[in-house]
């Protein structure tokens, strides 16, 4: 099928919008047409730096005068759903930066909003587009690794108090919760993308040394439906930053360590005796591209050219969505939580801290 060049728009011109308005130009197969920013002068200068035809004020203005086929929704958190609903209902794709929603009930409402147009809502989760992430799925899925066995997902990030300065930083209301929501969301995603379906978690979260309403640690030990265990680390509070994956099966050990975006060069294959071939299997199409937004969009674009949904579809973004919520529930409930387990009429379901923190509890007795 041939490929065509599409429309594309961005609301919300903050910091992550410049990634992905340097993957619209860079892929030759869309045109940035009109930008929106509550902050007009934000909005102008960043349609001056990318030669952007069109700044508007409001998403509204943009979505009624530009008929783009898609728009990237680069705002803060609370702004997702409601822009993406408006988006839907516009008959316009909506790609929504993470997390996509500040609760498992409000990425429903999502769903059926995508079930009543014509158009798609895809989460940005990019990671899962690297080359080292496609390979190792590939090769998971011929069988050459053996059975998943084992596996380890560390995102231990540093954040300081002046970051949790913005006013939406930092809050159940505005973020939806901390670094599982907004930091960790990216390597546990990819975990998913490559064991699959998880079946039940056990986990503790903290507060430890942010001034914040929402948890800087969170913690979790998760099995998954086709047996592999897990543990899962989020923070805010660790000096030496670090983003860690492991995957240990019958037939080799896959491991990445990057921090906010990797290439081929940060994964490390150790085969299990016997089993030498991975390693070769492994080096086969080595690339230096970076798992950016670029490789993301470019998925999205096949998949508009085939008439599909984009990558990370709402099944997909689910899957993730409800872990978290899981997570917090487990967290703060002390007990062990199923998937299916977190119903419409869960608290958990309507707000990511559920019942309350320990931590708001003590100062709310």
């Amino acid at each position: 099928m041939s490929q065509r060049n599409y429309r594309a728009a961005i609301i919300g011109t903050g910091g992550i919008a410049h990634a992905h308005a340097q993957a619209l130009l860079g892929s030759g197969r869309a045109s940035l047409v009109a930008v929106a920013d509550v902050d007009a002068g934000r909005a102008s200068a960043f349609a001056a730096k990318y030669g952007v035809p069109r700044s508007h004020a409001s998403a509204e203005e943009l979505l009624r005068e530009e008929e783009p086929d898609f728009v990237h929704l680069c705002t803060p958190p609370q702004l997702h759903a409601p822009l993406a609903i408006a988006c839907l209902e516009a008959g316009v794709t909506a790609l929504v930066e993470k997390p996509p929603t500040l609760s498992l009930a409000e990425f429903d409402a999502l769903i059926e909003a995508e079930r009543r147009s014509t158009a798609h809502v895809a989460t940005v989760l990019q990671h899962r587009f690297g080359a080292g992430a496609i390979r190792l799925r590939r090769l998971a899925d011929a069988g050459d690794l053996g059975r998943p066995l084992l596996a380890t997902c560390d995102t231990q990030w540093f954040r300081d108090e002046d970051y949790y300065a913005v006013p939406w930083r930092g809050t159940w209301e505005s973020e939806g919760g901390g670094p599982t929501m907004g930091h960790g969301i990216h390597q546990f995603d990819l975990l998913f993308s490559v064991l699959g379906p998880w079946r039940e978690v056990t986990a503790v979260a903290a507060r430890q040394a942010r001034s914040v309403n929402t948890e800087d640690v969170s913690m979790a030990l998760v099995t998954f439906e086709n047996g592999a265990v897990a543990t899962v680390v989020n923070s805010v509070v660790s000096p030496r930053q670090t983003s860690q994956l492991r995957f240990d099966y019958e037939h080799a050990t896959v491991e990445l360590e990057h921090l906010y975006g990797y290439t081929d060069d940060d994964w490390t294959v150790t085969p299990a005796p016997g089993h030498e071939d991975v390693t070769s299997l492994w080096g086969q199409g080595h690339t230096s591209e970076s798992s950016g937004h670029r490789g993301w969009l470019a998925a999205v674009l096949d998949a508009l050219d085939q008439g599909q949904a984009p990558p990370v579809t709402v099944e997909d973004a689910r899957r993730t969505m409800e872990f978290i919520a899981a997570l917090y529930a487990s967290a703060f409930t002390g007990e062990r939580v199923r998937a299916g387990q977190i119903t419409a009429d869960s608290p958990f379901a309507q707000r990511m801290d559920g019942t309350g923190t320990p931590w708001e509890k003590v100062r709310n007795p």
